[in-house]
Parts: C-alpha cells; sequence; structure tokens
C-alpha cells in the first residue's frame, strides 16, 4: 500500500471532528497526502492548482455557504478529472439522488458513505480504486476507435454469450437473453459498454446488431434442431428500426435456420423507444408481433415515456431493470417501483423478466410475489453457447435439489 501515499486525496467538510476522523482513517489505509478544507470556496482553491488539485474528493453533502451539490458544479466548471466519494448523514435516497447527478454530470464516483463513517466500507470503496490508480496503462482504459469496431465486425471478433432466463415459479429454462462480448486479440474480452457506443456514434450500429443477430438466430437454430426449445432474446436500437429492410432480414434469418418465429424476442431499452417520427419502427414492430416474434420492452421504468410505449407498441414481455430488482427487499423505494412495474405488466398480461437477481434474497422477492422469470447472476452469469448444456445440467440439478426453496440468508 505504500503506493497510495503518493494519491492525493482533498476532504471537505464543514466539521472539523470529521475531517480529523476521515483524515486517521486514510492513513491507517496508506493515504498520506490528505488535505482537509472545511468549506467549498478553500477546496475549489486547491483544485485551481496543478500541485494541490487532488486525484480523489471525500465530499460532505450538507454543508452551510457552498453545499454538495453547489460545489459539483463548480467542478465540471473547472473539468475537473479525478474521483469522487459523497459522505454525508442523509438518507439512502437522498445519497441515490446526489449520485444520479453526479454520473449525469460525468464526473468519476467511486459510491458513498453514510455518517457516522464504517471504515470497511471505506476502504471497500477506496482499495478496489488504487490498483486502476496506480496502473493508469490497464487495458481497461484503452480507447477504441471507430476503425477498431471496424475491424473487429469484419473479422468477427464480436462473441455472442447467452444468459440464462429461468421460471420463477419451478425453475424451468425458458430462454437466453444474447449479450455481446469483443474477443480483442491482444487486451482479451472487452465488454459492450466500452464499444457500443462507439458504433452508434459512428453508424456502425447496425452493422454490429445484424452480426450479433444472425449468430443468434443461427445459435437458435442448432438448439431447436438439438431439442433445446429456448427462446433466444436479441436486443435492438432505435437505428435498426430506421429501415423497412430490418424486418425482412429478422424473418428470412429465422425461416432460413427453421426457426418458429415465438422463440424469437426482439428486445428494445426503453429509453430508446421514442422520436419524432415512430412510423417506420412502429410498422416494423408490428409486423413483427403479427409473425409471432415477441417483444419486449427492456430497463422498464428507466426512460421517460414507459407508459406511452406500452400503449402505443405492441410489446408481449416486459423487463424490470435491474436497478429496481436487486435489494428491492430491503429498500422501501426500489420495492415500490418494483411491486408498480409488476403490476401494471400482469394487468396488461404480459410476460414479467426481473432482471438483475444477485442473490438468494432477490430470488425470493420474486416467488413472493408472483414474477415470471428471473435472470441475473444468481442464476448464471452470461456463458458462452457450448457452456450452455453443462450449466443446465448444474442448474437442473440445484432444482432438484432444492437449493432454491431454502429461506433467504439473514
Amino acid at each position: 500500500m505504500d503506493s497510495a501515499s503518493h494519491i492525493k486525496i482533498l476532504i471537505l467538510d464543514d466539521d472539523t471532528f470529521m475531517l480529523k476522523l476521515l483524515s486517521r482513517m486514510l492513513v491507517k489505509l496508506g493515504y498520506t497526502a490528505i488535505t482537509t478544507c472545511d468549506n467549498g470556496s478553500d477546496a475549489l482553491k486547491k483544485i485551481d492548482h496543478a500541485d494541490t488539485c487532488p486525484d480523489l474528493i471525500l465530499l460532505d453533502l450538507n454543508m452551510p455557504d457552498m453545499d454538495g451539490i453547489e460545489f459539483v458544479r463548480y467542478l465540471v466548471d473547472r473539468q475537473y478529472h479525478g474521483k469522487l466519494v459523497l459522505v454525508s448523514g442523509e438518507d439512502e435516497r437522498m445519497l441515490k439522488t446526489a449520485e444520479r447527478l453526479v454520473h449525469a454530470h460525468k464526473i468519476p464516483m467511486l459510491g458513498y458513505v453514510h455518517k457516522p463513517v464504517d471504515p470497511g466500507k471505506l476502504a471497500e470503496i477506496l482499495l478496489g480504486w488504487t490498483a486502476n490508480a496506480l496502473n493508469p496503462l490497464s487495458p481497461s482504459r484503452k480507447i477504441y476507435s471507430a476503425d477498431d469496431i471496424k475491424s473487429a465486425i469484419a473479422h468477427q471478433e464480436l462473441v455472442n454469450y447467452y444468459q440464462p432466463k429461468v421460471s420463477v415459479e419451478n425453475g424451468d429454462v425458458i430462454g437466453v437473453e444474447t449479450l455481446v462480448r469483443w474477443h480483442h486479440p491482444q487486451d482479451g474480452v472487452i465488454m459492450p459498454d466500452r464499444f457500443i457506443h462507439i458504433a452508434e456514434d459512428n453508424n456502425l450500429i447496425d452493422d454490429l446488431t445484424r452480426l450479433v443477430l444472425t449468430q443468434a438466430i443461427v445459435q437458435a437454430g442448432k438448439w431447436h434442431q438439438s431439442g433445446l426449445t429456448l427462446r433466444v432474446s436479441i436486443n435492438v436500437t432505435m437505428d435498426n428500426l430506421a429501415s423497412l429492410n430490418f424486418q425482412d432480414m429478422v424473418v428470412n434469418l429465422v425461416n432460413e435456420n427453421n426457426l418458429p418465429p415465438q422463440k424469437i424476442v426482439i428486445e428494445i431499452t426503453e429509453s430508446q423507444v421514442m422520436g419524432p417520427d415512430a412510423r417506420i419502427p412502429l410498422e416494423i414492430l408490428t409486423r413483427l408481433r403479427l409473425k409471432r416474434f415477441h417483444l419486449s420492452i427492456d430497463d422498464f421504468g428507466t426512460g421517460h415515456s414507459s407508459l406511452s410505449q406500452l400503449r402505443d407498441i405492441p410489446f408481449n414481455e416486459l423487463k424490470i431493470d435491474q436497478g429496481f430488482v436487486h435489494r428491492a427487499w430491503s429498500d422501501d423505494t426500489l420495492r415500490a417501483i418494483y411491486d408498480a412495474s409488476l403490476a401494471m405488466g400482469k394487468q396488461l398480461g404480459m410476460d414479467i423478466v426481473a432482471e438483475g437477481v444477485e442473490d438468494r434474497n432477490d430470488w425470493e422477492l420474486l416467488r413472493e410475489t408472483g414474477c415470471d422469470m428471473a435472470q441475473g447472476n444468481f442464476i448464471s452469469e452470461p456463458l458462452l453457447a457450448d457452456d450452455l448444456p453443462r450449466w443446465m445440467e448444474e442448474w437442473q440439478n440445484r432444482v432438484r435439489a432444492g437449493l432454491l426453496d431454502n429461506p433467504p440468508a439473514s
């Protein structure tokens, strides 16, 4: 941890005792380049000079004169490139709102801790970050270009992984969601959040989706021929729905692979299903439903017009976003949103999938509330197609052994 002593940390809190307490906690963790300020104005002066600008700020939210939210706005004005940890006595809901605001300002935030501060929680947040901070040239920080993505598509380096969806009632494997990964020849497996937006910004998303879609439907055909009749979900964007050719491509691929259309689910992210001219997307989606494809509204509740999408588009599956599922059993706000989404989907006669099921407590909530399907790491992480049969055998053993019927851990 000696290297951590070179990381500059600024603590901003109007409480002198808290400044001393946090300083002692950081020193015990090996961080010694610590500066403290009891007001925002003094802290901004430190940030304005290169030799005192911190790599990390521990920021109190509720301060007189300049509160933490206003301070963040001044950080944006200064194009601050360091990291942020919120430290506050405010309730969970307030902290989560503040966290979303920080992310909206595109300032990297490591997390938040409640007052009184738990040293273990603070250590957990900081220790994971320190290793990356001390290795800035690691592959995880590499930025890829449009040409890199174009080459990956041309050389078929984009590989589909499949995350299972299972019945909450009996554990049956209903289907899988297709999740693309980039098998980079030098950098290993690259996650989609590092290349999808580049494809979208450079008019490559159509080619990327076509490759993912083709691989998924061919794989679904192989599974179907072997007697494994899984429902295969594939994510598409509004860019894919801009041309009427998309519908013909999907239909032709399904026919070529001797698949019943009922086994293909087209997932559209809820926040994307908008636009001033929805005629072509609406025609494509309606025609796909007429041909008995399934349509799923993904990440439900994260966009701005959820209800109008349910009214206007013939979805028959609703996926409750993982942000409203994981830990909803212990968070009243999340539970209220989860319950409302579930009830609405049920009233509309839709299949309900809960994403982000991470542990036994999440699973138990779904069982108690009558959710149809579950997806998440408690069930399985995304798998390569060849690994799915082995996982299915292991999953069925868990079901038969009654491991999913045990009460959640306290």
